[in-house]
């Protein structure tokens, strides 16, 4: 029965994360249909992932309350709701509402989702997760095709007509697994301010994570301008090295989550902290068509490879009884910082900083946080897994 579940939650994974990335690759289209100006769909964009964010946080008292899989299910049924809503949006801020609406029904899958995985495998977790994480990975990789595929045959709207009608189908056949009481998987977090009490796994946790979020966002949502302004290469080329860094995280969740279980887990961190910050600095530096393709691999396999070995240790590391609910204030807080990267480059570059000298910045950034994490390791201060 465990298995049945899980294989529902990676179906259910897939169309999460293909509706939050389905925004990007419409926004022509959706700018056309409307008739509006790029700040307006790209508002549509930027929602998706700040609903993403924000919901965690009450979905982290949420379950304190509610079973977990009981919030996975809520989810599903809300993205399906969402999705359809978005289909049938009459105007612009309509659209925005659905797309805002699809990030809050992801963010809440998520933050219900990993720690309910957790517990279903406790032996394996980083195996679980990885498995999990490649689901939605493909779902990135995926995204842009199928939408041109359908809007080959269709209008954008067939495309989440289609994904309202999976998550319906799939969170109908999650209910039914869910229904057998020996299914386990329902950590008792019962104190938000209990959770909250984990500050210091938090911490460590936010100074893993958001400090290399933050430079991929802004590295990954740059990457076709950087490439074509930078490096002078046109538009279809560094589009495909776009979609190479991503099509790197298949693989890097896969066998990344399987690492995670088996390497000690703060050296593994800093050795993926240390290739991925090695990767930005080499990326200012490399000119060559084969140097960009072989470093946009490198960056793209250890960030994606992090991303596990992050909610190994993080999990690891916290009390059954207020994992769920500390772990999505934890990704909550951490998405806030992460999404601010984008921001920022944009701003450093508009006031005239050449995108290499703002990735070099971002390279030195990296560096100082890798030593901070070091000495605190070094010192014993780091909270270990449990």
């Amino acid at each position: 029965m465990t298995r049945r579940l899980f294989g529902s939650l990676l179906g259910l994974v897939f169309l999460v994360n293909f509706g939050r990335t389905a925004f990007a690759p419409l926004l022509p289209e959706l700018q056309a249909s409307f008739g509006v100006g790029p700040a307006a769909v790209g508002l549509v964009a930027s929602l998706v992932w700040l609903g993403t964010g924000a919901v965690r946080f009450p979905v982290g008292y949420l379950l304190t309350r509610t079973p977990r899989r009981g919030v996975v299910v809520l989810a599903g049924l809300l993205l399906g709701v969402a999705a359809g809503f978005t289909a049938a949006s009459p105007s612009i801020g309509a659209l925005q509402l659905g797309s805002l609406l699809v990030g809050l029904a992801s963010g809440a899958y998520f933050a219900a989702a990993v720690p309910l995985i957790s517990d279903l495998f406790p032996e394996g977790v980083g195996r679980a997760i990885g498995i999990h994480g490649t689901a939605a990975q493909l779902a990135a990789v995926v995204a842009p095709t199928a939408v041109v595929v359908v809007l080959g045959v269709a209008t954008w709207r067939a495309v989440f007509w289609l994904l309202a009608t999976g998550c319906i189908l799939v969170t109908g056949v999650l209910v039914v697994t869910t229904r057998d009481d020996a299914v386990s998987g329902d950590g008792a977090d019962r104190s938000f301010r209990a959770a909250l009490a984990n500050w210091r796994v938090m911490g460590v946790g936010i100074l893993m994570i958001a400090t290399a979020g933050f430079v991929w966002q802004g590295l990954f949502n740059f990457y076709v301008v950087y490439l074509t302004t930078a490096r002078g290469l046109d538009a279809g080329t560094a589009s495909t090295l776009l979609t190479l860094i991503f099509a790197a995280g298949v693989p890097a969740f896969w066998l990344g989550g399987r690492l995670a279980d088996r390497l000690p887990s703060v050296p593994y961190i800093v050795g993926l902290l240390v290739c991925f910050t090695a990767g930005v600095f080499a990326l200012t530096v490399t000119r060559g068509l084969v140097g960009l393709v072989a470093v946009s691999l490198l960056v793209g396999y250890v960030i994606h490879s992090l991303f596990p070995a992050l909610d190994v240790y993080v999990l690891g590391a916290l009390p059954a009884d207020t994992r769920g609910s500390t772990y999505a204030v934890f990704s909550g807080l951490s998405l806030l910082v992460e999404a601010t990267g984008s921001g920022v480059v944009g701003l450093l570059v508009e006031a005239g900083y050449p995108f290499d000298v703002v990735f070099r910045a971002f390279a030195v950034g990296m560096v100082v946080a890798v030593a901070v994490l070091v000495s605190l390791w070094l010192a014993g201060r780091l909270p270990e897994p449990q």
